[in-house]
C-alpha cells in the first residue's frame, strides 16, 4: 500500500518559535523530536502571507499572484473551478484512491465546502458542540477577539479547549480510518493565531521564562518614524502600538503558551501514530500559514513580508525507518507553494511541469527568486541574499541582506554600493507584477499608490476581529 501522509498545521506561528531552530525561550518537544527524525526546511516563506491566500496555495499548488488569491475574501471562484477540475490537492488523492479528511481550520468559503476532502470537521463543529451543552463550559467567554493582541487566560480547560478538540478529532480518525485505503489527512490548529488566551495550565509554564523582546532596527527605532504604511494593518485591527515593554512580554508570553500547547497536543498524535503502527508508513509534514510580527518594528500580525510575517516553519519526518535523511537542515529557499508537489510525489502522484512548486524531496535547485503579493498593497522579492519589500500604502521601499540581517534591521535602501541591485531588483518586481496583477500598476507601469496612515494608529473602520456566533464563517479560534 501506498504512503500515508499527515499534513500538520499551525495558524500564524513565525519560524522563530522552535526550540530545536534555536529558540531557547520556548517549549516545544515534539516539534523537536520532528526536527530530529526529519528535514528543517529553515528558510520557508509565504507568498501572501494571510489565511485564505496561503490555504489556498497549499490546496491548489497555485501562488496567490497567479489565482487573484491575496485577500481573505476572494477565493471560492477559484476553488469552485479547482475542485470541478478535480485539480486541488485532496481531490486528486481522493481520486488515487486516499481517503481524505481534514481536522481543525479550513477557513475555506463557504465555510463547509469540502473541495475534494472526503470528510470535514471544523471549528464551528466544536463551538456547536459547546452551545448544546449546559453552559458550564463556555469556550471564548474572555472577549478578546480574533485579531487583538492583548493577553487573555482560557475560560475552559485544557481538556475542553480548541487544541485538545483537534487532537482527539485527529486521533479519532488515525483509530476509526478505513485501513484498506492509504489516508491523507490534513490536521489544521488554530493556534496560535489570536485571542492569545492559552489554557492556564500553559500560561504557568513561562512563569519566570526570559522571553526575547521584540526587535528594531535604524528605519524602526521609534515608532514615529516608522515607514506607517507598513503599519496600515496593525493599526486597523490591534493596539499593539499603544503597549508598553511589559505588556508586550506578556503578549509574547500568552503566544509561546498557545504554541506549546498545539506542541504538546503533538504528543498524543504522535503516540496514536505509534500504537497504530503507522510511523513506519507515514509522512508527517509541519507547518503554518503565515507568522506573526509579535512587535517586531512596532508592527503586529501578518499580510507584511517581514520575517516575522512571511518567515514560516517546515519540517518534513520521513516514514522511520527507511533509509531516509533526518536531522537535516536544508538552507535554500523555500515556499509554501512547493507543499502540492511534495505531497503529490510522496502519493506516487507527477505534478504537472507547470506549477510553480518544486518536489522538495528531490535536490534543491541553486538559485531561486521569491516573489510576494499581499493585497495588492504589499509586495516582495529576494534573491540570493537581499529582500526588497515594498509597500504602495505610503509608497514606502526597504532593502535588506538577509545572510548579514536576518532580523531586518538595517535599512540598505540608499547605500550607494548597492544601487545597481536595487534598480535590477525593483525592475524585475514591477515586471513580475505587470505579468500577474496588472491592477496593482498605473498606466506608466509604477505601483499605485495609497495615503499612509496619519499617526497614531488613524486608521477608518478599526475592527478587532470580533466574533460570537457567526456559524457562516470558519474563523473561531
Amino acid at each position: 500500500m501506498r504512503d500515508n501522509i499527515l499534513l500538520i498545521t499551525t495558524d500564524q506561528q513565525r519560524f522563530d518559535t522552535i526550540n530545536a531552530w534555536g529558540n531557547q525561550s520556548i517549549f516545544t518537544p515534539h516539534l523537536n523530536y520532528m526536527a530530529a527524525m526529519g528535514i528543517s526546511y529553515r528558510n520557508c516563506y509565504a507568498s501572501c502571507p494571510i489565511c485564505v491566500p496561503s490555504r489556498t496555495t497549499i490546496m491548489t499548488g497555485k501562488q496567490g499572484y497567479e489565482s487573484g488569491v491575496t485577500t481573505n475574501a476572494t477565493h471560492e471562484a477559484f476553488m469552485q473551478t479547482c475542485t470541478k477540475e478535480r485539480s486541488t490537492l485532496p481531490a486528486i488523492l481522493t481520486d488515487a484512491g486516499y481517503q481524505t479528511c481534514a481536522k481543525g481550520k479550513m477557513h475555506f468559503q463557504p465555510a463547509r465546502a469540502h473541495y475534494g476532502f472526503e470528510q470535514m470537521r471544523l471549528p464551528l463543529d466544536y463551538m456547536r458542540r459547546y452551545d448544546s451543552l449546559d453552559g458550564n463550559i463556555r469556550p471564548k467567554a474572555h472577549g478578546i477577539g480574533e485579531c487583538e493582541m492583548e493577553p487573555a487566560i482560557s475560560t475552559v480547560d485544557t481538556k475542553d479547549s480548541i487544541t485538545t478538540w483537534i487532537a482527539d478529532e485527529t486521533i479519532d480518525f488515525l483509530e476509526t480510518r478505513d485501513t484498506t485505503r492509504p489516508f491523507f489527512l490534513w490536521t489544521s490548529f488554530t493556534k496560535p493565531h489570536p485571542p492569545f488566551d492559552p489554557c492556564r495550565d500553559f500560561w504557568e509554564l513561562y512563569d519566570g521564562i526570559l522571553l526575547p523582546p521584540p526587535v528594531t532596527g535604524d528605519w524602526s527605532a521609534d515608532l514615529n518614524n516608522t515607514p506607517q504604511g507598513f503599519l496600515a494593518g496593525a493599526y486597523e485591527n490591534t493596539n499593539m502600538h499603544l503597549l508598553g515593554p511589559q505588556q508586550k512580554q506578556a503578549v509574547r508570553r500568552a503566544y509561546y503558551a498557545c504554541i506549546t500547547q498545539v506542541d504538546y497536543s503533538l504528543g498524543r498524535i504522535f503516540g496514536a501514530l505509534r500504537e497504530n503502527n503507522l510511523f513506519e508508513n507515514t509522512w508527517v509534514i509541519f507547518t503554518s500559514d503565515h507568522g506573526e510580527m509579535l512587535g517586531d518594528h512596532h508592527m503586529s500580525q501578518k499580510n507584511l513580508f517581514f520575517e516575522g510575517s512571511a518567515h514560516v516553519p517546515l519540517i518534513i519526518m520521513p516514514p522511520q525507518g527507511r533509509n531516509l535523511a533526518h536531522n537535516t537542515s536544508v538552507q535554500a529557499l523555500t515556499d509554501l507553494v512547493d507543499i502540492y508537489p511534495t505531497i503529490l510525489s510522496m502519493a506516487g502522484i507527477k505534478p504537472s511541469p507547470s506549477l510553480l512548486g518544486i518536489n522538495l524531496l528531490e535536490p534543491m535547485p541553486l538559485a531561486r527568486t521569491f516573489y510576494g503579493n499581499s493585497l495588492n498593497r504589499n509586495f516582495c522579492i529576494m534573491e540570493k541574499n537581499y529582500k526588497l519589500v515594498y509597500s504602495a500604502t505610503g509608497n514606502h521601499t526597504l532593502l535588506f541582506d538577509i545572510e548579514k540581517d536576518p532580523m531586518e534591521q538595517h535599512n540598505l535602501f540608499k547605500d550607494p554600493e548597492l544601487l545597481d541591485i536595487r534598480k535590477r531588483l525593483e525592475e524585475q518586481l514591477l515586471s513580475h507584477t505587470a505579468r500577474y496583477t496588472p491592477e496593482a500598476l498605473n498606466d506608466k507601469g509604477q505601483f499605485l499608490t495609497y495615503d499612509a496612515p496619519g499617526f497614531p494608529g488613524d486608521m477608518p473602520g478599526r475592527w478587532f476581529g470580533f466574533h460570537y456566533r457567526d456559524y457562516s464563517v470558519d474563523t473561531f479560534h
